[in-house]
């Protein structure tokens, strides 16, 4: 699905009056067939294979430490070394509650010089892109839309050893806001089976396609109702040589979450997704930023 441009505005996101069509205009993904309506259908309980799966809690730290990556595997995928991420924070700037509505962020408020980077839908499945995230060590979190990975689970599990989470990003990719609540509950709670199911632990973290309906009422009860505990959204988009910011002034900032896709040559102008992540790599690397692992910064519920 190809980005646009961008969403929002300001240092943070928001939507008014006639956001929806700024939003198809210029949003992380692109508009293209307007999807059917699911259908409401019930979710089957899916049994906790582990805490996280029980408690929503984001997954204990895992990845490999990124001093641990020698200069020639930089040097094969064509990126200078990023600088060493810092120990995550004692304390996680980012807090979720157990019950209640949940929050929209965008950002992380931290004083690390620090960006996330997330990738969406899954519908690119290049096994290059696996050796190079398992050689390189750069950590990600991942945004699964059910109807677009489901024919290759599979592909998605050596990442997620590799200590990438995996999180809610709907079952078919829809507008959110134009679905009743019943529909928007159905799209959110089926991928969370699907993708509990699949990898043992239930996503904690939802992403609205587009971003659309982020802090409408009806999607807030919806995330609520189907488990998640977060609406994560973005401050860049990672196109394919360079970004787009929502800063005038063009500039990371501490804490930035990054918007990518799983995308392949025929999206990318005939790049390949290991060139389009090389390309982010150098772009964040240029700025002096560190790539950390978004669920070291958001605690586990509590209340």
């Amino acid at each position: 699905m190809r980005q646009r441009g961008r969403v929002g505005r300001g240092r943070r996101i928001g939507y008014g009056a006639g956001a929806l069509a700024v939003l198809l205009a210029a949003s992380g993904c692109s508009g293209g067939p307007e999807p059917a309506d699911p259908r409401a259908v019930p979710v089957k309980p899916v049994a906790a294979t582990s805490p996280a799966a029980a408690t929503g809690a984001p997954p204990a730290p895992s990845a490999p430490a990124q001093d641990a990556v020698p200069d020639a595997a930089w040097a094969k995928w064509g990126v200078a070394p990023l600088p060493k991420a810092p120990a995550p924070p004692a304390d996680r700037p980012i807090k979720l509650t157990r019950t209640g509505a949940v929050p929209v962020f965008s950002e992380v408020p931290t004083t690390d010089k620090v960006v996330f980077i997330t990738i969406d839908d899954g519908a690119e499945k290049d096994p290059q892109f696996v050796e190079m995230l398992t050689e390189l060590k750069v950590p990600i979190t991942m945004f699964l839309t059910k109807d677009i990975v489901k024919d290759d689970y599979a592909y998605f599990k050596p990442l997620q050893a590799l200590g990438n989470s995996i999180q809610n990003h709907s079952v078919s990719h829809p507008v959110m806001s134009k679905l009743p609540p019943a529909q928007q509950k159905s799209q959110i709670c089926d991928d969370q089976a699907a993708l509990t199911e699949q990898y043992g632990t239930a996503p904690y973290l939802f992403r609205p396609p587009y971003g659309d309906g982020a802090h409408s009422a009806a999607l807030n009860t919806a995330v609520q109702e189907c488990g998640p505990r977060a609406v994560v959204l973005w401050r860049e988009s990672m196109q394919i040589h360079d970004m787009q910011y929502q800063a005038a002034d063009k500039k990371l900032r501490n804490g930035d979450i990054i918007l990518a896709h799983f995308r392949g040559p025929s999206e990318l102008k005939g790049e390949t997704m290991t060139r389009m992540f090389a390309e982010l790599l150098s772009r964040i690397q240029e700025q002096g930023f560190a790539v950390a692992r978004l669920d070291d910064y958001v605690a586990a519920p509590t209340g």
